[in-house]
């Protein structure tokens, strides 16, 4: 049973109306100053806390914006953060969808919507432009991290081809001519950011060489096991990862094998995310500026919902690289 303390628990308390309550923890005119002391004071008393639920519902407008995330990616984290900052600055709440291994996104969208949120902030959904496009016309959609030409959403992504380019012209001013990529898996990021290397390598002159990975650690470990596993001579002097988490994964199974980072093989990250800062791992990797792109998201969004914007619209961020020192030039001999 729920036994929180209700809004006409406090007006008892301090003898006076609930309506008299109600404007006096909202901050509205009309409650004398000695009428609102003691309502104050019989909330503190009873430990009272508005029911955010039932205050939103009561609105026409509930100024919610739904973000979609995958738990286990630490840039989603840094995003959310940025997003809830930018929200509030803006008059929003947020409430938040995620997918884990049993949970995928089309039910996290459905959370969403049962919240009813009046936009959502999609972050690097895998969705096809299709589900996206349907979705958009229940609900302004803005999509972070990935394009969606074929979809009336919004779209706030880095350049992730400038992002590879730098990674590779980094690697190519040390010295590295072999110089392989780990993929990200199916998604529609990771499928991006291959195609950038390939095309970059290509430009250079360079063969590349693609290894078989996901987003996750775990699949940067067997990566890296892999490349540790063949002939010195043929191993690659770099690395490029299709993300901080796989950069990570790669550099354990390296440090298990006995290969040195930076000094027998370079390891490059994407996402720039709090791991690569980390002292132990001290990560190169491309950074998409997290702040920016949050609030651009939230802007987006609250243009189509206060500004009344229908256009489509899209921006798109440069990425930077950050070198640190799993980078240096590749072994002589």
């Amino acid at each position: 049973m729920d036994q929180r303390p209700r809004l006409a628990d406090v007006a008892g308390r301090a003898g006076v109306s609930t309506a008299s309550v109600s404007l006096v923890l909202r901050g509205a005119p009309g409650p004398s100053a000695e009428t609102r002391k003691r309502v104050l004071a019989a909330a503190a008393q009873l430990g009272y806390r508005a029911d955010r639920t039932a205050s939103l519902l009561a609105r026409r407008r509930r100024h919610l914006l739904g973000v979609l995330l995958d738990v286990r990616n630490a840039f989603h984290a840094e995003l959310v953060e940025e997003i809830h900052v930018e929200a509030a600055r803006a008059g929003y709440e947020v409430v938040l969808a995620t997918l884990t291994r049993d949970r995928d996104e089309v039910r996290a969208v459905e959370t969403l919507l049962d919240f009813r949120c009046e936009a959502l902030i999609l972050l690097g959904p895998d969705a096809a432009d299709e589900f996206l496009d349907r979705l958009a016309a229940q609900v302004p959609c803005v999509v972070v991290g990935r394009a969606a030409v074929d979809a009336d959403v919004d779209v706030v992504r880095s350049a992730d081809d400038v992002g590879v380019d730098a990674a590779l012209d980094h690697l190519i001013g040390l010295g590295h001519t072999r110089i392989a990529f780990v993929d990200g898996g199916t998604g529609a990021v990771a499928t991006v950011r291959r195609r950038g290397y390939r095309r970059a390598m290509h430009r250079a002159g360079l063969m590349p060489q693609v290894i078989r990975g996901d987003h996750t650690e775990a699949g940067g470990i067997r990566a890296g096991q892999r490349l540790a596993a063949a002939e010195v001579a043929f191993r690659p002097t770099a690395v490029v990862a299709s993300n901080d988490r796989l950069a990570v994964g790669l550099m354990d199974a390296f440090l298990r094998a006995g290969i040195d980072v930076p000094t027998s093989v370079s390891v490059v990250g994407y996402d720039d995310s709090t791991l690569a800062h980390l002292a132990h791992i001290d990560l190169t990797s491309v950074n998409q500026d997290a702040a920016a792109q949050a609030r651009h998201a939230v802007l987006s969004a609250v243009t189509r919902l206060d500004g009344g914007r229908t256009a489509r619209h899209e921006m798109v961020l440069v990425p930077s690289l950050v070198v640190r020192g799993s980078t240096a030039a590749p072994p002589s001999g």
